[in-house]
């Protein structure tokens, strides 16, 4: 049965995507069979895959919509080793449709029910809004949701609108609703700005903060416009070796890694000169 997370920030450009994409990599490294579904209509998950979304005619709004099964228009990279539900421009049309339909906020968690069993992960990738989309993603979110948040000071500020919406979803329509974790992207360490603003968000979700942080770096930026993760683009960038911690930490979270397995990992990446033995040791006492 699959892990289903959505990942969801009403503010946009912290990385919400980028995470879902990479995050999904690495979980494939893994041996994890990954399934990304693009939920947003502006369809960058899609692009950044290397798929053009203006060339996509079957995919989310389809099975929303109810024209077509997941089962699809649902597309394999090997490569990648991520399955895509591929978004499109037309997705933007599906909320003045849904209105008319049953069920309307629960589309999403109903029509992923024949690809349960085919996949370990499936990674939701929200629109930055509140929107009828969004409320589908979280109404899908069956093992909690992921949120990304930038290491800059304007992030704070969306934390408690978010904490509201969760809290409104969660008081009307699925009480069972849980945050997963917070994933802090965007850090620059050279900054005491990044360091403040992970400790007040510590502070704010208590026991809920990755240890692993994305830093700011100019080879995830520019990934996406290869139609690449960032594990293919540059393994060895300091977003690359972010990713691939943050996706060792759920990995252990959620019991598909023993700390044996998970240690074996870190020592590999040691010996390479990946991380360093203070990054090394620091992971192993988090894990407990």
């Amino acid at each position: 049965m699959a892990i289903i997370y959505t990942l969801v920030n009403q503010k946009g450009g912290v990385g919400k995507t980028t995470t879902a994409i990479n995050l999904g990599a690495y979980l494939g490294y893994y041996g994890q069979k990954v399934l990304l579904v693009d939920l947003d209509p502006q369809a960058n998950a899609t692009s950044c895959l290397g798929i053009n979304k203006n060339d996509v005619h079957s995919g989310t709004y389809e099975v929303l919509i109810g024209r077509k099964t997941i089962v699809e228009p649902i597309l394999h990279n090997p490569r990648f080793k991520i399955s895509l539900l591929p978004s499109s421009p037309a997705l933007a049309g599906a909320e003045v449709e849904l209105i008319e339909l049953d069920h309307r906020d629960r589309r999403m968690r109903n029509a992923l029910n024949p690809v349960l069993d085919r996949y370990d992960y499936i990674l939701i990738d929200c629109p930055p809004s509140l929107s009828l989309l969004t409320i589908n993603g979280l109404m899908a979110a069956q093992d909690g949701v992921l949120i990304p948040v930038q290491c800059e000071y304007l992030a704070l500020e969306g934390i408690g609108q978010l904490v509201y919406t969760l809290g409104k979803v969660r008081n009307s329509i699925y009480p069972e609703l849980k945050i997963r974790g917070v994933m802090m992207t965007m850090e620059d360490k050279r900054t005491r700005l990044s360091h403040d603003v992970i400790t007040e968000v510590q502070k704010f979700f208590p026991d809920q903060v990755f240890q692993s942080t994305i830093p700011r770096n100019i080879r995830v930026a520019e990934a996406p416009s290869f139609g690449q993760p960032i594990l293919f683009y540059d393994e060895n960038s300091s977003g690359a070796i972010g990713y691939q911690l943050l996706a060792l930490e759920l990995l252990y979270g959620d019991d598909k890694l023993d700390k044996a397995q998970i240690m074996q990992q870190l020592a590999g990446m040691k010996e390479q000169g990946r991380i360093d033995d203070e990054r090394y040791q620091t992971f192993i006492n988090d894990l407990g």
